[in-house]
């Protein structure tokens, strides 16, 4: 197609972008208020839609004119839900509130909005360098990430392009599609960019492969399937930038010659599946995807395709069969799927974080992204990071950041000054590492060294009170039960590893378990099919090689050290602290195992207590009178047997024929 310069996809972009500025100019260049509110999960989970109902009842009872704007998550979870409000009249810059409930909403209106007072007990930080109140940006948890592919989350409407458009959207779409597609593939194997879905598998590499293929009817997918325990950055991506996702979508499709696309998304995830539809509409009537995309003749059909949430079809191959409408398993490769792939054509899979990097290396080019990070691993990484850590929430930083750096000066450390014990990265694939490993590197190759691996970005932080056996267990309960079935290995071998490491938490763990739980483990990685299997036992095998001792005293002493497997604790009640009449405990116990004794303090009858911890979470902090303990060490405690006060004043009181 012959292009003079009025009808180039860049001009053409322009125009478009000229209308988006232009109508978002309207709303939002004004001296009313503005006040931003993320409204991706997180938030909602969080109580958001109260909050903006709030907000709106207020603004109409005070009669104030101002404009509420939704956004998504910015990754700031432990915040939520955040609120920024630009107020230009009061004098003072945009202010970022955390934790805005209801009714601080409805204060925020009438003390702020109307009566010009911050509120400054309130207030996090501004978000813009001021003389007035302090920045967030001298905060760790802001200032020591490099956002990437999170540059425009919290800041954009997820449900409108024109926003994406204002951020200088789709602009790398328009340049790619003035480049050749090899000068595309080119520039991605230039950038080092690797696969952000677990493997690290170079990105360029696989597109080069699927460009190279002869056969017809290419098609790219996007992989975001995020099945994880834990992990929520490509739901979170998706919830709240969708069309950087679908910019790098159709970059990739122009680069490898594809004219169909899927994004594979899960079921579960009915607030990204909304979003990424209305994206994919909005974006198709501007003429960005679709049909003659940006006046040239590439075509691009997307369709959004809702799996059923099984973990296995975060793997190619059994995502591939999803589609095609079999049970999700994997098959042998190769052929790869760049080669065969969805009804036998050539097709890519990327991760959600994978292609929403892939827009801004064509807009700042590929040496720009190779510099960020490190040699082999270059630009950054996001986590999910959750568990015992003070600021929890998604983390865009540059490879290369040490699990020190990112869990004690970005993320503020394990709560409550109690100590670190562990950190499960990669989520039930990955591996748990122990203080050891805190100045480890975050890239692909560390990680992988260290015995876990960067997996989708899932990071769980442990406390002194964890225990990594039970960890362990549970992220094997998890991929026991996603197991395909397919695999002997896979399907029997798992079993039988949760099967002792059950038996090893309940305290019925044998002294030759641990050798078993080792070649078993082996054993499953060798003989499984698909990365679900060959890395079930990473949890196992990593805890047992650096929490050896832990896993000696649940065998030997039958004893929990991080207490927190129920068979092998006990709780009692310290009489010295406990207060006469405090009820707290009684009333919380959902098996009546609190008693009154014959000094009205209380105490536990180990028969009917479920050890669920109620008892300790509502004794007043001024007591502290509930303590948690092994069962072995419970004996010596209580020195004589204490009867419920009932007992106590039958035996007291004498028999009425008595003298």
């Amino acid at each position: 197609m012959n292009q003079t310069p009025e009808n180039t996809p860049e001009s053409r972009l322009a125009a478009i972008r000229r209308r988006a500025e232009d109508q978002r100019r309207a709303r939002m260049d004004t001296d009313a208020p503005k006040i931003h509110i993320g409204l991706a999960t997180c938030g909602i989970a969080s109580g958001a839609l109260d909050t903006k109902q709030a907000f709106e009842q207020a603004l109409a009872e005070q009669g104030i004119e101002a404009l509420i704007h939704t956004v998504g998550c910015a990754g700031h979870c432990y915040a939520e839900p955040v609120v920024i409000i630009d107020h230009p009249q009061s004098g003072f810059p945009p202010i970022f509130y955390h934790q805005v409930t209801a009714g601080k909403a409805k204060m925020l209106v009438k003390l702020f909005l109307a009566g010009g007072d911050p509120r400054l007990e309130h207030v996090y930080g501004a978000t813009v360098e001021n003389d007035l109140i302090p920045s967030v940006m001298e905060f760790p948890r802001f200032n020591r990430e490099k956002r990437v592919v999170m540059e425009k989350c919290g800041r954009v409407d997820p449900e409108d392009i024109d926003d994406y458009l204002a951020e200088g959207g789709y602009g790398a779409l328009a340049r790619a599609l003035a480049m050749t597609p090899e000068e595309i593939v080119a520039a991605i194997e230039a950038s080092g960019l690797r696969g952000r879905g677990g493997a690290g598998f170079p990105t360029g590499r696989k597109w080069r492969l699927a460009a190279a293929a002869t056969a017809e009817g290419k098609v790219v997918i996007c992989n975001a399937d995020e099945g994880d325990p834990g992990a929520y950055m490509d739901r979170t991506l998706l919830e709240s930038n969708p069309h950087q996702m679908l910019e790098g979508l159709a970059i990739c499709a122009r680069a490898v010659g594809a004219r169909q696309a899927v994004v594979y998304v899960r079921a579960e995830y009915p607030l990204a599946v909304r979003i990424v539809t209305r994206a994919i509409a909005q974006a198709e009537a501007l003429g960005l995807l679709g049909q003659g995309i940006l006046g040239t003749d590439m075509n691009l059909d997307i369709e959004v395709f809702q799996g059923s949430g099984a973990f296995v079809c975060g793997e190619e191959t059994a995502l591939i069969r999803s589609i095609e409408g079999y049970r999700g398993m994997p098959v042998h490769r190769p052929p790869y799927p760049a080669q065969k792939g969805l009804h036998g054509r050539p097709t890519v899979i990327n991760n959600v974080k994978t292609l929403a990097s892939v827009p801004p290396i064509i807009e700042k080019g590929p040496d720009w992204y190779a510099a960020i990070g490190t040699e082999k691993s270059s630009g950054t990484a996001i986590f999910s990071v959750v568990g015992d850590v003070v600021h929890p929430g998604l983390v865009e930083i540059p490879m290369g950041v040490t699990l020190r750096e990112l869990i004690f000066d970005i993320c503020g450390g394990v709560p409550g000054r109690k100590g670190f014990k562990a950190v499960q990265i990669g989520g039930p694939s990955g591996g748990c590492l122990s203080e050891a490993f805190l100045d480890t590197p975050i890239d692909f190759d560390s990680l992988t060294e260290a015995g876990a691996m960067m997996g989708s970005g899932g990071m769980v932080v442990m406390s002194q009170d964890s225990c990594p056996v039970d960890v362990a267990r549970f992220f094997l309960d998890f991929t026991q039960k996603e197991s395909c079935g397919k695999c002997t290995f896979c399907r029997i071998g798992t079993w039988h590893l949760l099967e002792i490491l059950e038996r090893i938490t309940v305290g019925e763990g044998r002294e030759e378990d641990v050798e078993l739980l080792q070649q078993l483990g082996e054993d499953i990685k060798d003989g499984s099919l698909c990365g679900l299997g060959k890395t079930a036992p990473n949890p196992v095998l990593t805890s047992l090689k650096y929490f050896a001792d832990e896993y000696a005293a649940h065998i030997r002493e039958k004893r929990c050290p991080g207490m927190m497997c129920r068979a092998l604790t006990a709780y009692y009640i310290d009489l010295e602290k406990c207060a006469r009449g405090c009820d707290a405990c009684v009333g919380c116990c959902p098996t009546d195992a609190v008693f009154t004794t014959s000094t009205r303090k209380k105490g536990i009858d180990q028969a009917l207590c479920v050890k669920c911890g109620e008892c300790m979470v509502a004794c007043p902090p001024e007591y502290d009178a509930v303590r948690k303990v092994s069962p072995a060490s419970l004996a010596p405690i209580i020195e004589r047997p204490v009867k419920p006060v009932a007992e106590a004043e039958a035996s007291a009181t004498p028999a009425k024929d008595a003298p």
